[in-house]
């Protein structure tokens, strides 16, 4: 009789399955543990979750133990890998405890957003047209302006209208925030539902908020648009026409899904969701739009196919400062609710601990004292702003108040370090990749190489000696061939053991890995990847210092599939090049590979030759190129040529060092010659001992003579000195040159020669011309100040100073 009466009432039963919306703000932890009661208590056996529909077969993964948000859902064309959409969940994100429920319960779970392919195709389809409009009107406008002014009104109805000012808030829940004695929705909402523990009727409550706030804000709301799906027809489309189109499109999808579920035969289906769309998933509502209707607005929308896997996220890319649209204030104190909602300790014992702790890491002051004062100060502030716990809002007020004592050092660094943090998640190695994105993350990096991606900025010290140091350095040197940085070199600087150091900057970003799959089209590994693109701009590049740079990368990168290509394309660029200046700019970077060959265990054999190649070209035609320049190229040929006479010092071979100082020379005698130039080559043969202290003299009294152009000696003397004043300081044979041309001036001539020597002497930083000036006045007092100075000596008590000579010599270890 009972089984009777069961088979009686199952068929009813299973015409009416109960649907159950739980409307939530995407990264809440009061919405998550509220969702995860209600779960565990009604056992849904269908779980509906905005999300992308691409990514259902990746829901598996979220109970692997290497799985650890924060994390991403990554959807993508890889045919355009830029062309991606990011779903970031972290640990405290409702979405995420609704897919570990699903997975751990064995419910079945569906994503039940707007397919990501419809989407991707719409907003490709709408790029085109707008970029056609923005060309047609640049087009009339470049032809003719005045036409383009008559034709403004036939060209507005083609282009989208400007929108009017709308004085509505941009948040709905701004007015019962102010109404409750809130500065905005967001900190209401934050207040009434994500800080608080105890709403177990939470989602019955945000429907019934929802149904009202959504039916008068979209009261006023013009009719829906709906477009042709061509590029012109979405083009035509307004930004708020495009929003509501694009909401409404989602909505549709949303139903349709809840549609398919009950008829699949599910009785218990939970529909996870922004609070926003509770209202117009309704089924039963009298405004729903029927199955005909979202079928019609479904049909025959644009589809591209996608990918979609799992990615690492980090908490700072949570935030509404990295451009996240739902992104949170705070994901850290998120976090820190999430991890204590089910603790002992009180919330503001808990997080001011976690204050004090920071702060003293810091070397900062913050005892017991101050953590106690400062919850019970948290507590009263909760209490009399009637917030129902105790916030964030009322635990920073107390902060500056009991801790910092209103000095904004203590409480910048709890924002970075603690309010949003630096945590980076994880996927596991079995999620789906890319070849070239696994050959980083597993190969490369985190088994071989112990080289963890880090949200947080460091600085590595690689030691070149070191294998491992030596293959990190490799790595990182063909990322940045693939325009991925994630670290960045500082050649300047060096580590405590000069250049078999390499320092680098690093810091992981999450949209790295779509820029990984960007680069995937070059190969599948990193090596392959990087040397098929460098061998790709050796062949389309023009300029030979660009080439001697693509070597100089190839090498650094250990890329020996690229090198000989590379300097081939070098070699056959510079045979057709007749620009000694392209010559000059491209001996820099070869130099400094043939440098550190050895240390970086490279084979510069095929370096040195084309090098030596380049010196030879380059000193027979650079006083050509040196000649009837103007003042401004000639500063540009002064610092290519610094490089290049470094350069050749680096090679270092006495045939090469004969050509290139021979070439100087011929600069600083030629007349035809720019003066800065003449004078820097004078001050180079200078140094390198090519010229006496006579010669030089002589060239700088003809240089600087009552009969040369001011002008022309003003850039020479400019050139001589070469913007350093320490050496002129320093060198007291430069020092003898410039003291003994100046004193043999006589009057006249040393009057129109001062403003070309303050002309030279400017480029000198204020600390040097003092310390110049100095030294000249000791030179002008001659004897006198000898004189002073033996007045000092006399009276001082040598008995007195010899006294303390044993202990000097004991401390510095000389022998008395």
């Amino acid at each position: 009789m009972n089984e009777l009466a069961a088979d009686a009432v199952s068929p009813s039963v299973a015409a009416s399955p109960e649907c159950r919306f739980f409307g939530v703000r995407h990264h809440g932890p009061g919405c998550a543990l509220s969702l995860q009661t209600a779960l565990a208590e009604w056992q849904p056996d269908c779980l509906l979750v905005e999300g992308p529909a691409e990514a259902d077969g990746l829901v598996p993964h979220v109970l692997s133990p290497d799985m650890q948000p924060p994390v991403a859902l990554l959807v993508y064309d890889p045919s355009t890998p830029q062309r991606a959409v990011f779903y970031p969940l972290a640990a405290f994100s409702p979405e995420w405890q609704a897919l570990q429920w699903a997975a751990g319960a064995s419910a079945t779970l569906q994503f039940m957003d707007l397919p990501r392919s419809h989407w991707l195709a719409l907003q490709q389809l709408r790029e085109e047209g707008l970029a056609a409009l923005q060309d047609q009107a640049e087009a009339q406008q470049a032809s003719d302006d005045a036409q383009a002014l008559d034709d403004a009104d036939t060209l507005s109805a083609e282009t989208p209208a400007p929108e009017a000012g709308s004085t509505r808030p941009s948040d709905p829940l701004d007015g019962i925030a102010r109404a409750s004695g809130h500065p905005d929705g967001e900190s209401w909402w934050n207040a009434m539902v994500e800080e608080r523990q105890d709403a177990r009727e939470l989602f019955a409550a945000i429907n019934e908020l929802m149904q009202a706030v959504r039916a008068e804000w979209t009261a006023d709301d013009p009719a829906l648009v709906l477009p042709s799906l061509d590029a012109p027809g979405l083009a035509a489309l307004s930004p708020s026409q495009w929003r509501a189109w694009c909401e409404a499109l989602r909505e549709a999808s949303m139903r349709q899904t809840l549609r398919a579920a009950r008829k699949a035969g599910h009785q218990r289906i939970a529909v996870v969701c922004g609070a926003w769309h509770v209202p117009a998933l309704q089924l039963e509502a009298p405004q729903c739009p029927s199955i005909k209707a979202d079928t019609a607005l479904l049909k025959g929308l644009p589809k591209l196919k996608l990918q979609a896997t799992w990615i690492p996220w980090s908490h700072r890319h949570l935030t509404h400062a990295s451009g996240y649209g739902a992104g949170v204030d705070a994901p850290g104190w998120y976090g820190f609710l999430w991890q204590q909602q089910r603790g002992d300790t009180p919330r503001e014992v808990a997080w001011l601990s976690r204050v004090a702790s920071l702060l003293r890491q810091r070397d900062l002051d913050c005892s017991s004292a101050h953590v106690i004062e400062a919850a019970r100060l948290a507590q009263a502030l909760a209490a009399l702003r009637g917030h129902p716990a105790t916030g964030l809002d009322d635990l920073h007020d107390a902060t500056q108040s009991v801790i910092s004592a209103g000095q904004d050092t203590a409480l910048n660094l709890i924002a970075d370090q603690l309010l949003v943090g630096h945590k980076l998640g994880q996927v596991p190695s079995d999620v789906p990749m890319h070849p070239l994105q696994r050959d980083l993350e597993q190969t490369q990096t985190q088994k071989r190489l112990r080289l963890k991606p880090e949200v947080l900025e460091r600085t590595l010290d690689l030691d070149l000696r070191q294998p491992n140091d030596l293959a990190r350095s490799h790595v990182l040197h063909r990322l940045r061939l693939l325009d991925l940085p994630w670290g960045e070199p500082h050649p300047t600087q060096r580590g405590s053991k000069g250049s078999f150091h390499e320092l680098w900057q690093l810091q992981w970003q999450p949209e790295f890995v779509v820029q990984l799959m960007a680069a995937s089209p070059w190969g599948g590994t990193l090596e392959e990847a990087a040397s098929r693109k460098v061998l790709d701009q050796a062949r389309s590049a023009t300029a030979l210092d660009e080439l001697a740079r693509l070597v100089d990368a190839v090498l650094l990168a250990q890329l020996h599939g690229a090198v000989g290509g590379v300097t081939q394309c070098l070699e056959a660029r510079a045979a057709v090049t007749g620009d000694s200046l392209q010559l000059l700019a491209s001996l820099p970077p070869l130099a400094n590979i043939y440098r550190y060959g050895s240390v970086r265990q490279i084979d510069t054999a095929a370096v040195a030759t084309v090098l030596d190649s380049l010196i030879q070209r380059c000193a027979i035609g650079l006083p050509l190129a040196c000649s009837a320049l103007d003042e401004q190229a000639a500063q540009a040929v002064r610092d290519a040529l610094l490089a290049g006479h470094a350069a050749v010092s680096l090679r270092d071979a006495a045939e090469l060092r004969q050509a290139w100082h021979a070439a100087l020379s011929r600069i600083a005698q030629m007349e035809t010659c720019a003066a800065l130039l003449r004078g820097l080559c004078t001050r180079l043969l200078l140094d390198d001992g090519q010229w006496s202290d006579d010669e030089v003299g002589r060239w700088l009294s003809l240089n600087l003579s009552a009969a040369a152009e001011p002008a022309e000696a003003a850039a020479w003397l400019e050139g001589f000195l070469n913007r350093n004043g320490l050496v002129l300081l320093h060198d007291a044979r430069l020092w003898a040159l410039v003291d003994g041309w100046v004193c043999h001036l006589h009057e006249a001539h040393f009057v129109n020669v001062l403003p070309l020597l303050r002309r030279a002497f400017s480029g000198f930083s204020a600390s040097e011309r003092r310390s110049l000036g100095e030294r000249a006045h000791q030179s002008a007092g001659g004897t006198a100040a000898v004189g002073v100075g033996d007045a000092a000596l006399q009276a001082l008590n040598l008995d007195r100073a010899a006294a303390v000579l044993p202990l000097l010599h004991q401390l510095l270890g000389v022998a008395p």
